[in-house]
């Protein structure tokens, strides 16, 4: 079946099912579109709930996703699939409007996060075990190429930051092998990979910038980041905000803070310092630190409203019961809420006027008003953590 043919069934199929109405646990789903909807990772239970932002309610849920302790999602470009990456190395592709699970696959031994092509047709499991990342066709979830993140006398590293770049192609780093790759796929049969080597310690995290430009990887064993231009001809690895620590004794670190939720206002990110009581705040036009904002604990998720205006922060133990908003004018801290115990997510709506946030804890996930910072609805969710809106799907890097 050619590509034409399987999107005209599937939507047909599709249509039939949301005008027949689709049972869940919570009761049906009409039909509707998905430009609204978002899912929450049930931390404990291995389960998805299913969620709409306009009148803030629960659709439904979703069973038997496997070992969710640490899960990732990213959507199909209609907003339409949600591709779960959980702990146990299952890869789940679920459909939002019938709840249904569409396909499973157990493709490794632990895994911790995946990406989808700008054109939507691969998606990709970044892996601890067997280290690597593996690349699936999305609309049936075939194996479609294996590549080993094999370095050294054969090792195999444990992959992390794999983000989607334009065109067919990914980019990641290799924890233990202090290493970046970039792998094009636009052919499957011959996969390329650019590697870049000796890039720094412990790459950890990573994101890619809005435009696809730069790729900047957080290093646990140094201080500071590497970032690579992949608009230049011939790529090389740059060292930005070295010595951030100014040779300060580092603090123990309870929770490694996470870039993909970076924060970008104007022409300024904003990033969690590792080991630190900070966020940092760098100019995106020369990559140098411009200023620090003193914030309540280690940061975790730095994340930026969309419009810019503020900027969202929550922490790990003993401070992950708080959540503070940083003005991006002022770059002063100008509410700290408490949400509940052990903050793991937050989430804007596509325009921000809301953000929600999972309290692992107290099983609550809030919606909170992003201009008055009044709660306007508590959902009750076992364990929930991961918070992702289908919004997601027009943004690469999410």
């Amino acid at each position: 079946m050619n590509r034409r043919a399987w999107l005209q069934a599937s939507m047909m199929a599709t249509t039939g099912l949301m005008l027949g109405g689709c049972a869940t646990s919570t009761g049906q789903l009409s039909a509707r579109g998905t430009g609204d909807l978002g899912v929450i990772i049930g931390r404990a239970d291995g389960t998805l709930t299913l969620v709409e932002t306009s009148e803030r309610t629960v659709l439904g849920t979703v069973e038997g996703l496997g070992d969710l302790s640490h899960a990732s999602v990213v959507f199909s470009r209609d907003g339409l699939y949600a591709y779960v990456f959980g702990r146990d190395g299952g890869l789940t592709k679920v459909n939002i409007l019938t709840a249904r699970i569409e396909k499973r696959v157990m493709q490794a031994g632990n895994s911790i996060g995946g990406a989808i092509s700008a054109d939507g047709t691969l998606v990709a499991a970044q892996n601890y075990k067997p280290g690597g990342v593996k690349v699936f066709n999305a609309h049936t979830l075939e194996l479609v190429a294996d590549i080993p993140a094999t370095y050294g006398d054969g090792q195999l590293s444990r992959v992390v930051g794999l983000v989607d770049l334009p065109g067919q192609r990914f980019a990641y780093s290799l924890f233990d092998a202090d290493a970046i790759w970039v792998v094009d796929c636009s052919d499957l049969k011959a996969v390329q990979t650019q590697k870049f080597e000796q890039v720094g310690r412990q790459p950890y995290d990573a994101l890619v910038t809005p435009n696809g430009r730069h790729y900047i990887a957080g290093l646990f064993g140094e201080d500071g980041l590497a970032m690579v231009d992949l608009w230049q001809p011939q790529p090389k690895v740059q060292r930005i905000l070295s010595g951030y620590g100014k040779g300060e004794a580092p603090l123990p670190v309870y929770k490694m803070p996470h870039l993909r939720g970076w924060a970008v206002a104007g022409r300024h990110a904003y990033l969690p310092a590792i080991g630190r009581h900070e966020v940092l705040v760098v100019d995106t036009e020369t990559w140098r630190e411009v200023g620090r904002i003193p914030v309540a604990g280690q940061p975790v998720f730095v994340m930026a409203r969309p419009d810019g205006r503020q900027v969202w922060v929550n922490f790990a133990v003993p401070d992950y019961h708080r959540v503070q908003v940083i003005d991006t004018q002022t770059r002063q801290i100008v509410k700290t809420l408490e949400p509940g115990k052990a903050v793991l997510h937050m989430e804007f709506t596509p325009r921000g006027e809301t953000v929600w946030i999972s309290s692992r804890d107290v099983d609550r996930v809030s919606v909170v008003d992003t201009a008055s910072f009044e709660t306007l609805s508590a959902l009750k969710v076992k364990a929930p953590s991961g918070i992702f809106m289908t919004s997601r799907a027009a943004r690469m890097g999410f």
